[in-house]
């Protein structure tokens, strides 16, 4: 089973970013459960989305472990580095398209914590947010997380400020995208100047004068990411009280996403 969850690439992968066990000097305590086991514990989690209560025993740690085990990355930002790492890896290859990006968010309930806000298309419940930019096939580049009500303008500028360097084939690092392509909700002068300071061509849809469908011939990669993001189920209601927490379960499940296409 723990296999099955953490192939041997993923855990190649997992042990150049996760940091050392510590030391116990004074010796004692209960044996420290293996890496390679929490990190299976923690993607069943993710992708079943259920309580750390309902974890199986097959893999080992309890739920209570694998919780404690699973806050202690997030502090380290296991996830992220992880995520940066795989797509390091697609980018030596060749795999990143960076000839067009897009942007967008999807919205899902929140029960409590940081970062939540009443959702305006979910009749004012408290919800949170998910905004995302992928290159051209669909993989995720940049990640972040807000209140449900804050408008998706507010998020481009951080979003593409945190699309991290990464390795090309040939040539330097690479952060930013030939075209980044958004729908109506970011139709702002001030966001197309941005963008054409830093380089990069703006294709966002304007409000009364482009259909919403002229755009969608390269746009629909980001949806279908967002179905992708579906596939991690511990996403689909957010359960987290702290925002890191659920930042790092939508880290995970883009590193899974990643990873898929690394390995075909």
């Amino acid at each position: 089973m723990v296999e099955r969850m953490v192939p041997d690439e993923l855990w190649e992968l997992f042990q150049r970013v996760v940091p050392p066990a510590p030391s116990r000097p004074q010796g004692g305590g209960r044996r420290r459960y293996g890496d390679r086991e929490v990190l299976a514990a923690i993607i069943f989690v993710a992708t079943t989305g259920c309580t750390w209560r309902q974890l199986p025993p097959v893999f080992g740690p309890s739920g209570p472990t694998a919780h404690r085990r699973f806050t202690e990355w997030s502090a380290a930002r296991v996830w992220a580095k992880l995520h940066r790492l795989i797509l390091d890896e697609l980018g030596s290859r060749g795999d990143l398209d960076w000839s067009r990006c897009a942007i967008d968010s999807v919205n899902m309930r929140a029960l409590k914590g940081e970062l939540t806000g009443p959702n305006p298309v979910d009749r004012g419940k408290k919800g949170s947010k998910i905004h995302l930019i992928t290159e051209r096939t669909g993989l995720p580049l940049s990640i972040g997380i807000s209140g449900a009500n804050l408008h998706d303008s507010q998020a481009l500028q951080p979003l593409v400020r945190g699309i991290p360097p990464i390795r090309s084939r040939r040539g330097p690092r690479r952060r930013r995208p030939a075209k980044l392509h958004a729908d109506k909700g970011y139709d702002y002068d001030h966001l197309r100047r941005w963008l054409r300071k830093r380089g990069i061509r703006p294709r966002i849809a304007r409000k009364g004068t482009e259909a919403s469908t002229r755009l969608g011939r390269h746009r629909w990669t980001i949806e279908r990411t967002m179905s992708w993001l579906g596939g991690c189920r511990r996403l689909h209601r957010r359960y987290e009280r702290k925002a890191e927490h659920f930042l790092a379960f939508t880290a995970i499940a883009c590193s899974l996403i990643c990873y898929r296409r690394l390995t075909k």
